[in-house]
């Protein structure tokens, strides 16, 4: 293969991987979250990404976001982006959640976006989006329904309060993603996310100092997962995002985000023993489906 063919090669796999490496963060959730509480878990994370992301910037000379608004902006994004996010989904996989009904449960973000927009922006859904938001409900409720325990934890494994973490991560990437896009238009990716990673990382720190015990477990399988989740996902992640971004591939890996639940899905089983029945295995597929039509059914941008 020659020079010229292995770089076509690398750039066609790029929103491949990074869409498998995205995938594994539900994984890295449950490796590390037997040896840390989730707020003290990640508030560590974000510690060590901004300790190597502060220099990246000023060694690959970033912009940093311009003016104390913006910043506020960025800071209140990040908070709903990553920590309500990543707070809820990590906070739902310690309560019991599988790691592949967690990634499908928020990877319905662009359904919940869609129809929050509406109101919020004065975007107004085609009907094939209407149809999207109706199979992914109905994929929901089969994929629970699978779930069903009638014993103490309502679901097998897990209860409401894993539940419900989970669907305020939903919320949390959904609102985020339309604050964003409505207030952080002038942000530079990698100093802005510095700065939505300082925004969480104090709210999750706050959480785990009222709420936690914070004690961790510094084994061998911690430090590992940490560092997978610091390197791959914060870093090496962001830096592929930006470099799709600059060769105008962004949208293509928006619309590959929903191989991530089935991806998550798989790693799981393959993992952790992780099964789900036919009918959460239909329901994830129904509620796929009904995500592809409202990211594909979005209507263009108004000139």
């Amino acid at each position: 293969m020659t020079a010229q063919r292995r770089h076509q090669a690398w750039l066609a796999a790029m929103p491949f991987l990074f869409v498998a490496l995205w995938s594994t963060g539900f994984i890295g959730a449950k490796f590390g979250l037997p040896y840390a509480e989730p707020f003290t878990f990640l508030f560590i994370r974000f510690v060590l990404t901004l300790a190597l992301l502060v220099p990246l910037v000023q060694l690959m000379g970033g912009d940093w976001p311009k003016g104390a608004p913006l910043w506020g902006h960025i800071a209140v994004s990040g908070l709903l982006v990553h920590g309500a996010y990543l707070g809820g989904v990590f906070y739902g996989i310690y309560q019991g959640m599988p790691a592949g009904l967690a990634s499908l449960l928020v990877g319905l973000q662009p359904l919940l976006t869609a129809l929050l927009a509406g109101p919020l922006l004065n975007e107004r859904l085609v009907a094939k989006q209407w149809l999207g938001l109706a199979l992914g409900l109905a994929g929901i409720v089969l994929v629970l329904g699978g779930k069903l325990d009638p014993g103490a934890h309502l679901f097998q494994g897990f209860g409401v309060g894993a539940l419900g973490s989970v669907l305020v991560a939903l919320l949390g990437i959904s609102c985020g993603t339309l604050y964003q896009k409505r207030f952080c238009t002038g942000m530079p990716l990698l100093s802005g996310t510095v700065v939505q990673y300082l925004g969480a990382g104090l709210v999750l720190g706050l959480g785990a100092l009222l709420f936690e015990e914070r004690d961790v477990e510094w084994t061998t399988t911690f430090v590992l997962t940490l560092g997978w989740l610091v390197l791959v996902l914060s870093i090496s992640a962001i830096l592929l995002l930006m470099a799709l971004i600059k060769r105008g591939e962004a949208s293509r890996v928006a619309s590959l985000f929903y191989l991530v639940p089935p991806v998550t899905a798989l790693q799981a089983w393959w993992l952790f023993d992780e099964q789900l029945p036919l009918a959460s295995l239909a329901g994830m597929a129904i509620a796929i489906t009904g995500v592809v039509l409202v990211v594909r059914g979005k209507p263009p941008a108004k000139t």
